[in-house]
């Protein structure tokens, strides 16, 4: 991490996602645009703008309800699924089709920006599967993603196709104040998220899993729309 004196002060956790650095930065609505730059921002839908720059104030809450389209997994994607739910069950777990979802935004630290999403997915029959994640503003590219057991990764913002498209750029453990980088065998491969707007007033949510032997083995297609 770039803010080494918090590293130092972080008392080891397992139990815990990573935790936000407290270094100062920008504020946190210009975060996401700062990461992209001036250039790639004004490419952007201006829903998404709004999306992306929105300020949690505390005890805010920003909701999203759609319903998942598609999700495929192979048989080496239900098993890194079902092994990564030793960090909390972070990919889904299950094939579905057309199930209710929604995805919850909430400032996890004020003095940082951080936020905390939670994602729940509708289990016919059962109960639903809840993902959280903390997106903290930190660390070599600007951006991360945690879950449990200080498990995270970095992440890197893009433009394409005037949709925001975030890609991991490597696996890290933090434990002990040490970060520690985990081998790309170990992992369940790389992750590339799209967030693309699109008509009466939807967004669509894409996630894709590459392992670099198994290719694609993951693959959520859902459409939300804006609570207000």
């Amino acid at each position: 991490m770039s803010n080494m004196s918090w590293e130092r002060r972080r008392e080891a956790s397992t139990t815990r996602p990573c935790q936000p650095a407290t270094s100062p930065h920008a504020e946190p609505e210009s975060r996401f645009r700062r990461l992209l730059g001036d250039e790639d921002w004004q490419r952007l839908p201006p829903a998404v703008q709004r999306r992306f720059a929105r300020r949690l104030e505390p005890g805010d809450t920003a909701a999203f309800l759609g319903e998942v389209a598609t999700t495929r997994l192979t048989v080496f994607g239900r098993l890194t699924a079902q092994l990564a739910r030793l960090v909390g069950a972070p990919l889904p777990l299950r094939s579905l089709q057309r199930t209710p979802a929604a995805v919850l935004v909430t400032e996890n630290d004020p003095a940082t920006g951080s936020q905390l999403w939670t994602r729940i997915y509708h289990e016919p029959g059962g109960l639903p599967q809840v993902i959280c994640s903390i997106k903290q503003f930190a660390g070599p590219t600007g951006l991360e993603e945690c879950v449990g057991h200080g498990i995270g990764m970095a992440l890197t913002l893009h433009v394409e196709a005037r949709a925001i498209v975030i890609r991991s750029a490597g696996y890290f453990w933090r434990v002990g104040g040490m970060r520690l980088r985990i081998p790309d065998w170990m992992t369940p491969g790389r992750m590339t998220v799209i967030h693309r707007e699109e008509r009466a007033g939807q967004f669509s949510f894409t996630l894709t899993v590459t392992h670099a032997l198994f290719g694609v083995t993951i693959q959520q297609i859902a459409f939300f729309r804006d609570v207000r």
